[in-house]
């Protein structure tokens, strides 16, 4: 991963992570909690892919199990968020770009069903069957219902970020071309459109300096007449 994605990456998930203790846990709402750090694990991973979702995954997913108050083993939600970056990742169009948000919306409902009964899974392999007295349709569904309804105030919001920083005119590839997926109005101002000016300022002076010595020569034709 690239630096600016490192430090992107981080401050969104330390940003997410502070909300969702500080905030969104203390709601007392009925049944599961809104997953801010599982948005923006999705909203990334839609941007940068499979691989870097599913680091950013594992490295938001181990934050948050180390967090206070975390109730349970370090490492079990960084494996389920791991996963979830991953996959994530893989449904990313190949021009990065979605037509409608209507497939972001439907990874968000996978990604709030698949990490909820990963979770579950794993608590499962380790003897924790917490969300087996809970009940675990009811998580499902308010998992679901909770991160549809906060997906649209901040997958939107982190998506558009993330790619204004992957699109920054000033990022230059190794090969000292422009950044891959770099918009074109920003090439422009890179300096495209400097050059062309001084290529058509170089070509009016040549021909500028073309007619000056036509005319020259007519002038010194009619004194030998």
């Amino acid at each position: 991963m690239r630096f600016n994605r490192i430090l992107l990456s981080g401050t969104f998930i330390v940003v997410a992570l502070v909300v969702q203790v500080t905030v969104l846990a203390r709601l007392q709402l009925p049944g599961a909690v809104p997953d801010l750090v599982l948005l923006t694990v999705v909203a990334l991973a839609m941007v940068y892919g499979h691989v870097s979702g599913a680091l950013i995954g594992f490295a938001a997913g181990l934050l948050s199990d180390l967090a206070p108050p975390a109730d349970h083993a370090a490492g079990r939600y960084a494996l389920v968020l791991c996963v979830i970056g991953y996959l994530a990742g893989l449904a990313r169009p190949d021009n990065g770009r979605f037509r409608s948000a209507m497939p972001p919306l439907l990874v968000v409902v996978a990604a709030a069903l698949g990490s909820t009964l990963m979770y579950g899974a794993v608590g499962a392999l380790v003897g924790d069957d917490a969300v087996r007295h809970v009940g675990l349709p009811g998580l499902l569904f308010t998992a679901a219902l909770y991160d549809v309804l906060l997906a649209p105030f901040a997958v939107p919001l982190l998506m558009a970020l993330a790619r204004r920083a992957e699109s920054d005119p000033m990022a230059v590839e190794a090969n000292a071309g422009p950044a891959q997926g770099a918009d074109v109005a920003s090439g422009w101002l890179a300096g495209g459109t400097g050059l062309r000016i001084g290529s058509q300022r170089g070509g009016l002076r040549i021909r500028a300096a073309r007619s000056r010595a036509q005319r020259a020569g007519r002038i010194k034709g009619v004194k030998k007449l």
